[in-house]
C-alpha cells in the first residue's frame, strides 16, 4: 500500500511559522505585506502566482526562485529562532510509526509545500527518516496534478507502480480530498486543521477521523 501525506495541519503545525515566513518575504521582495492568504490546501507555487497578481507583476522563474529563497531563509530561522509555538500534530508519529513496520507499505509526502520548504520542516519536527520521496507544492500550482507525480515517484522509490485501490492520501483539506480522487486514490480525512468532521464527509472523503491516533485499524 502507499500512503500520501499532507503536511500542514495533518503531520504538524508550525505555530504560524510558515505563514510568517511568507509575509515576510512578501515585505521583503514587493515592500507590501500582500494580500491576505488563504493556505488551507493551497500550493506554495499557486500562493506565489496569487502574490504576484496582486501586485500586478508577471510571475517568471527567476522570481519565483527569488522569492522561494528568501521564503525558505525566513522559514529556516522562524523555526528554530522564532519563537512559533510549533509541534508535532496528536498521533501523527504514531501512526507513521505503525505505517513504518509494516513490510508492505511505502510512505511519501503529497503536500502543497515547495520540497525544500517540506523537508525543513520535517527535519525540524524529527520525522524526515519517514519519507523518502514526494510531490510538492514545486512541482505544480495544481494540488489536483500532483497526484499523478506522487505516483511516479512512488513507483521509482518503490521500483513497481501503485494502483490507486493501493493508495491512500491523508490530508486535512477539501483540497487534499479532491487531490486524492482526482488520480483514483482514496483520502483519509483528519480533522486536525480548520475544518470539521462534519464538514470533511461533506466533501466525500472515503474516511474521517478526528485524530491520527483513529486511524491506526483504518488504512
Amino acid at each position: 500500500m502507499l500512503y500520501l501525506f499532507d503536511i500542514d495541519g495533518t503531520l504538524v503545525d508550525t505555530g504560524g511559522a510558515g505563514l510568517t515566513a511568507l509575509v515576510e518575504a512578501t515585505r521583503e521582495i514587493f515592500g507590501h505585506d500582500g494580500p491576505e492568504l488563504d493556505l488551507a490546501g493551497s500550493t506554495d507555487l499557486g500562493i506565489i502566482a496569487n502574490i504576484h497578481a496582486h501586485f500586478e507583476i508577471e510571475v517568471t522563474r527567476e522570481r519565483i526562485d527569488t522569492y522561494f529563497q528568501v521564503y525558505l531563509d525566513r522559514l529556516d530561522w522562524n523555526l528554530a529562532n522564532g519563537g512559533h509555538p510549533g509541534r508535532v500534530i496528536a498521533g501523527a508519529t504514531e501512526l507513521l510509526q505503525h505505517l513504518a513496520k509494516k513490510p508492505d507499505a511505502t510512505l511519501g509526502l503529497l503536500t502543497g509545500n515547495i520540497s525544500g520548504g517540506a523537508a525543513a520542516k520535517m527535519r525540524h519536527y524529527g520525522l524526515s527518516h519517514y519519507f523518502s520521496f514526494g510531490a510538492y507544492g514545486s512541482d505544480h500550482a495544481d494540488r489536483n496534478q500532483l497526484g499523478p507525480i506522487a505516483l511516479e515517484r512512488a513507483a521509482l522509490h518503490a521500483g513497481r507502480k501503485f494502483t490507486a485501490d493501493e493508495t491512500w492520501v491523508i490530508g486535512d483539506t477539501p483540497k487534499d480530498i479532491a487531490c486524492a480522487h482526482a488520480v483514483g486514490a482514496r483520502c483519509l480525512a483528519v480533522a486536525t486543521g480548520r475544518f470539521s468532521v462534519a464538514e470533511l464527509e461533506a466533501c466525500g472523503a472515503d474516511r474521517v477521523v478526528a485524530s491520527l491516533d483513529q486511524a491506526l485499524d483504518l488504512i
